[in-house]
């Protein structure tokens, strides 16, 4: 019989694991929000999206660029996997996706991309009819649509959460694969994440009454949450298979 932890014992444990180690990850923080701020900031530094076409090459910049995060989010997973195995750890850990299958990642987040931007189309299609014609009836199919997708988005996003981890810690497999296993994993663990993430809501709230510095604490804590949360799948996942080998036997 598998026992999963609770959050309340992964967030212990996570606290445990980070002593000692704040100045590596609010390093590592930084260095990420440095990066995606100017990754995010670039395509309006480029084209102003004043008319339709601008719009759209607008959009596909955005969208290209945003493949470099998933480099990011595999170093990341790399780092914070490091920290909870006890293994030594630096900022710089990060950037180990650039030089370990960024390929894979890439790919990862092209999915994760074109889904975010399948799921949004709808209502932004509605936004910008309401900007053209003012008609009212379109802010409200816009808010049906946007409900609809995110809530899409957000099952999609829960089955396909384990992707970068999963890439560190089985580099064979393809990105496909990748995808397939995350799912595979997830199955019936869906509210036990979707739980785990919102009940960081109040505190990353609270952060922004500090002007965001809190973030620098905040991150890493819940970083650390989720990947003792993959770490807490995959060992109870490794027992299930120990106990029907131990039965076939």
């Amino acid at each position: 019989m598998n026992i999963y932890k609770s959050s309340a014992e992964l967030k212990g444990l996570s606290k445990d694991q980070l002593f000692g180690h704040y100045g590596a990850v609010t390093g590592a923080v930084f260095l990420v929000a440095s990066v995606t701020l100017f990754v995010t900031y670039l395509p309006s530094m480029l084209i102003t999206a004043r008319n339709i076409p601008e719009l759209i090459i607008y959009y596909m910049i955005s969208f290209l660029v945003s493949l470099l995060t998933g480099i990011l989010a595999s170093g990341e997973a790399y780092l914070y996997l490091k920290l909870i195995c006890g293994q030594p750890i630096s900022a710089g850990d990060v950037f180990y996706g650039f030089k370990s299958y960024p390929d894979k990642a890439i790919l990862l987040q092209f999915v994760l991309s074109s889904l975010t931007y399948i799921c949004s189309a709808p209502a932004l299609v509605f936004y910008y009819l309401y900007l053209t014609t003012y008609r009212t009836v379109y802010i409200l199919l816009m808010s049906i649509a946007f409900v609809i997708g995110m809530a899409i988005l957000v099952v999609i996003s829960l089955m396909l959460s384990q992707v970068f981890y999963l890439l560190q810690d089985f580099p064979q497999y393809s990105a496909k694969e990748l995808m397939k296993m995350s799912c595979q994993v997830m199955k019936g663990h869906k509210g036990r994440l979707f739980y785990l993430s919102i009940s960081f809501l109040p505190l990353y709230l609270l952060g922004i009454f500090s002007f965001f510095i809190a973030y620098l604490w905040l991150v890493p804590y819940s970083n650390t949450v989720m990947t003792n949360f993959y770490m807490d799948l995959m060992k109870n996942r490794a027992n299930t298979r120990q106990q029907e080998n131990a039965q076939r036997l």
